[in-house]
């Protein structure tokens, strides 16, 4: 940045210097002139306020190095913009570009900078830079071909705590004029601001991962059995917090009766987990000792947890796979859960739609109905928790509708196939956890 040079200290005793007459042009030029420059420099603080609240919203580290760019390339008026990230060795891992030249850059594919040339100037040396002729610098050297033509450029550095995490490079103003110290001071103090968004990112991403792992591991292994094929998923939520009250589980009842259950406590967070860790242990213990009736079993499990903690709400799905004759037989019972869908090997697919009764947590004295329906072999039994199916931007019948129409084509897939098929529906954006418990009976 230039520095301002002086002669010499300015003496106290100097007249004040003479202002232009009030009734002269020249004073009302001044006037406007200094108003100009307040709005122009106030409304520039307005653009960096509002840069930094967008870059400081975003949790997803991608999204964050993302909308760094965009928005110091808006804000300096740049045409072009890269951010250059650095792996541990200080050599370039990635390359996030925006506006003009983005798609000639994509056309390089991943050959990214060496740090022989300019680029590799500014990690070297990590301070502000502002090149007006970049053709002209003797370290502009080594950019591929088929790279976009800059002609200016403005490179800043982002620290993230005393780390060098990557470098900021801005090239060519829209209006065709070098870079300016008012550019290099609003993007410094955005870059300042891109540090600390990157670091929240960086601890958001260990937290979601540390609580995505504690999450599953209170999620049973499915066990092998010769006349069941067994899968499940869980499936955090895409937004914030990704743990919560989703789970599956599997017990084998006296007689080697599988009996397969679902539920959803109601919110999210450590509290939701913790409950939903509650209930499955109590439902395992309940579900062994009782060997009543699904309802029956439903029923026990909402006196106990009134008893013990005061009846928190959840949803619970109990199914019992009891043998007969002729195959099995679904014995199932429902607390304001979602109905099993069921596929056959004929490719049809259905939801067993019954009265699904009140969550529990609402009324521990209500009679819960039983539901039984004899399966054919090779039929499958899906059992899932409502993210798998609802939106915001469509009705839970329509997501219902959308599951059958990809069980019903999977029928004959791989059990695994079909789960998966089922969760990338979704395209990997879940506004709620989804817990998904497959059977697949033996042909």
């Amino acid at each position: 940045m230039a520095q301002r040079v002086q002669d010499g200290p300015e003496d106290p005793r100097s007249p004040a210097p003479a202002l232009p007459s009030p009734q002269g042009d020249d004073y009302l030029d001044q006037i406007q002139d200094g108003l100009r420059q307040v709005a122009h420099a106030h409304g520039r603080v307005r653009e960096l306020l509002g840069a930094v609240l967008a870059i400081s919203k975003e949790l997803e580290l991608d999204s964050v190095l993302r909308t760094i760019n965009a928005t110091a390339r808006q804000l300096a008026q740049a045409r072009y913009a890269a951010l250059g990230v650095l792996d541990d060795a200080g050599e370039f891992a990635e390359l996030i570009t925006s506006g003009f030249g983005r798609d000639q850059f994509a056309a390089l594919g991943d050959r990214l900078p060496h740090g022989t040339g300019l680029l590799g100037e500014l990690v070297r040396h990590p301070h502000p830079v502002r090149v007006n002729r970049v053709a002209e610098h003797p370290h502009a050297i080594g950019f591929p071909a088929g790279h976009p033509t800059m002609t200016s450029l403005l490179g800043v550095p982002i620290r993230v705590r005393d780390k060098l995490y990557g470098t900021l490079y801005l090239a060519d103003r829209r209006n065709g004029e070098p870079f300016t110290d008012d550019d290099e001071n609003i993007v410094v103090a955005l870059a300042g601001a891109a540090g600390v968004a990157i670091e929240n990112a960086r601890l958001y991403d260990r937290l979601r991962h540390a609580t995505e792992d504690f999450q599953r591991r209170l999620l049973p292994r499915m066990p092998r059995r010769e006349d069941l094929e067994l899968e499940a998923r869980y499936q955090p939520s895409t937004e914030a917090p990704r743990i919560g009250g989703d789970w599956y589980d599997l017990v084998r009842l006296p007689g080697r009766v599988p009996c397969l259950m679902v539920g959803d406590v109601m919110g999210h967070g450590l509290e939701a987990a913790t409950v939903m860790s509650q209930i499955s242990n109590m439902l395992r213990v309940i579900a062994f000792e009782e060997e009543e009736p699904p309802s029956r079993i439903l029923r026990r499990l909402d006196e106990v947890l009134h008893e013990l903690h005061g009846g928190p709400m959840a949803t619970v799905i109990i199914a019992r796979l009891e043998p007969t004759a002729h195959g099995k037989r679904l014995h199932w019972s429902s607390a304001g859960h979602l109905p099993p869908l069921l596929v056959t090997p004929d490719h049809r697919a259905r939801y067993l739609k019954t009265d699904t009764g009140l969550p529990l947590g609402v009324d521990r004295a209500m009679a819960r109905e039983d539901q039984t329906k004899t399966l054919p072999p090779g039929s499958t039994l899906l059992l899932h928790t409502d993210g798998l199916v609802e939106h915001p931007r469509r009705s839970i019948d329509e997501g219902m509708a959308d599951a059958t129409g990809i069980a019903a084509v999977r029928a004959s897939a791989p059990l695994s196939e079909l789960c998966d098929a089922l969760l990338e529906h979704g395209h990997h954006a879940f506004h709620d956890d989804v817990a998904l418990l497959a059977a697949r009976l033996a042909s």
